[in-house]
C-alpha cells in the first residue's frame, strides 16, 4: 500500500500516551534546589501541555535564565521522569489498533524529542514518525506532512493541531480537560481513555 493513501494516526505524548505527572513534579523540584527558584511542580504536571519554555516565561525569568532552566531540567530528565512514567490505559492499545488497521503511527509531541524518544524506548513501544518540540497548531505541519487523517490528544492545543492538518481531532480527558470541554473546544470525537480508541477506529471505517 502506498504509504501516502495508508491510514496514518498522530498521537500526543504526555497525557494521551503516557502520565510522567510524577517526575515532571520531581524535575521541577531538582530546579528549585539547584537554582533556588519556586517553580510549582504540581501545578506544571496537572497542564501539561504547553512548552517548558513558555511555562517557564510565565514566571517572569529572562531567556538567559529560561535557557539554564530549560538546559538542566532536559539533562536531568531522563534519571528523574523517564523511570517514574507510566503507560495510560489503552495506549499500546491504541498504537497496535492502528498498525492491525495496515495503518502508520506519529507521536508528534511538545517534548524535547531525544526524551520523548527514552520515553517510547522505555515502553518498548515502535512509531513511524516521532516530531517533538512542536504545539498547537504547529503540529499541524508535521501532520499534514505525513498525510495524517486524526490525531489524538488531550490538550486544546492538540485539537488545534489536528484540525490545522485537517484530519480528525480525537480528544481524550485523561488530562487537564473533560469530555465535555474538549467537545466544547472543537474536538471532532472526544473519549474518556484510549482504551475507548480502538473501537472507535474500527466504526470509523
Amino acid at each position: 500500500m502506498d504509504e501516502r493513501n495508508a491510514l496514518t494516526v498522530g498521537f500526543d505524548l504526555d497525557m494521551t500516551l503516557i502520565d510522567p505527572r510524577p517526575g515532571m513534579v520531581r524535575a521541577f523540584e531538582a530546579l528549585n534546589e539547584e537554582f533556588g527558584t519556586e517553580l510549582d511542580g504540581q501545578h506544571f504536571a496537572s497542564n501539561l501541555g504547553p512548552p517548558l519554555e513558555d511555562v517557564l516565561r510565565g514566571y517572569g525569568f529572562d531567556e538567559p535564565m529560561v535557557a539554564r532552566l530549560v538546559t538542566h531540567f532536559r539533562a536531568i530528565y531522563p534519571t528523574v521522569v523517564i523511570g517514574e512514567t507510566i503507560a495510560l490505559p489503552g495506549a499500546a492499545e491504541a498504537l497496535e489498533a492502528v498498525r492491525a488497521a495496515g495503518g502508520r503511527t506519529l507521536v508528534v509531541t511538545g517534548k524535547y524529542e531525544p526524551n520523548a524518544a527514552l520515553h517510547l524506548k522505555a515502553l518498548g513501544w515502535s512509531v513511524d514518525r516521532l516530531a517533538g518540540g512542536v504545539f498547537g497548531a504547529g503540529k499541524g505541519d508535521v501532520l499534514l506532512a505525513e498525510g495524517a487523517s486524526v490525531y489524538v490528544g488531550d490538550h486544546f492545543g492538540d485539537i488545534a493541531g489536528g484540525h490545522a492538518a485537517g484530519a480528525t481531532a480525537v480528544g481524550v480527558a485523561t488530562g487537564p480537560y473533560s469530555a465535555p470541554e474538549l467537545r466544547e473546544a472543537g474536538a471532532d470525537v472526544a473519549l474518556n481513555d484510549l482504551t475507548e480508541f480502538p473501537a472507535w477506529l474500527a466504526a470509523r471505517g
